[in-house]
Parts: C-alpha cells; structure tokens; sequence
C-alpha cells in the first residue's frame, strides 16, 4: 500500500526514543492493555531499550497520545508490538495514521515482513495492508508459563 493516512491536525509522529514518556506508556500498558496487564517496570524498560519506539504527540501541548514498539533484525523481520493509543484521542484517526506512519519507517530496512498480534484491531491494521497469515499452520509459538 502506498496511500499513506495523515494523522489529524495538532498531532505528530516521531521515532524519537527520547522523546518516550517511560512513565506514561508503563502506565497505559501495565494498567490499561490487555496484553500487558501488570507488565513490571523494569521489564517494560528493558523491552523500550531494546526496541524501536514511535510516539504520537499532542503539538500544543507535547503531551504523548501514542505509543508502538518494533522488535527487528533491521534487515528481514519485524513485530509489531505494544500499539497503544490514549482513550482520549481515540476515534480521531490517529491510530491507523501511526500505524501507517511506523510502517514507512520501516520500508527503507528493507524488512521481507511485519507481524503483529491483535484481538480486537484488526480493522485498524488491516486499514494499512496488515492482513491474516497466508498459511498460519506454518507458524508455532513457544510459550513460558
């Protein structure tokens, strides 16, 4: 897909790792997200340190709205994780915008593919070409309890 959503006006993306508000995203993540509920701190920055991370910013304020995190070789695969938008500016467009954002970042490594795991987004992703694994059978997991 090369239609690329803009975000709504009074916002902005950026793939500034500083830029990351630890304290917030922690919060939205540990508190709010299905996938993360009680995801400890330390283990949280050590996922941001290790990743690639994009944010969405309120211009006015500089408050952060949005967060997504990259695990990558940088070269042939990507994960797409941690995709989180405040309630607050839910509803405005700025969640297909990022992801759509965070997929240009990632076009010039030259990635073969971008994977991603999601129970209730589909539509949002699908928005910017995600679509469901073509042979899901060919794909295992190994899970630690």
């Amino acid at each position: 897909m090369n239609d690329i959503p803009s975000l709504p006006d009074g916002y902005e993306f950026s793939a500034d790792t500083a830029r990351i508000d630890l304290d917030r995203v922690h919060h939205w993540l540990s508190t709010d997200a299905y996938w993360a509920k009680g995801r400890p701190r330390e283990q949280h920055e050590r996922a941001v340190a290790s990743s690639l991370n994009f944010g969405v910013y309120d211009t006015a304020s500089g408050e952060q709205v949005a967060y997504a995190r990259v695990v990558t070789d940088g070269a042939l695969f990507a994960w797409l994780c941690d995709v989180y938008v405040d309630p607050s500016a839910r509803g405005k467009g700025i969640g297909t915008a990022f992801v759509a954002a965070v997929r240009e970042e990632l076009r010039p490594l030259g990635v073969r593919r971008i994977l991603l795991a999601t129970h209730d987004a589909h539509g949002v992703y699908e928005k910017v070409g995600f679509k469901p694994l073509e042979r899901p059978d060919q794909w295992m997991a190994l899970y630690f309890e």
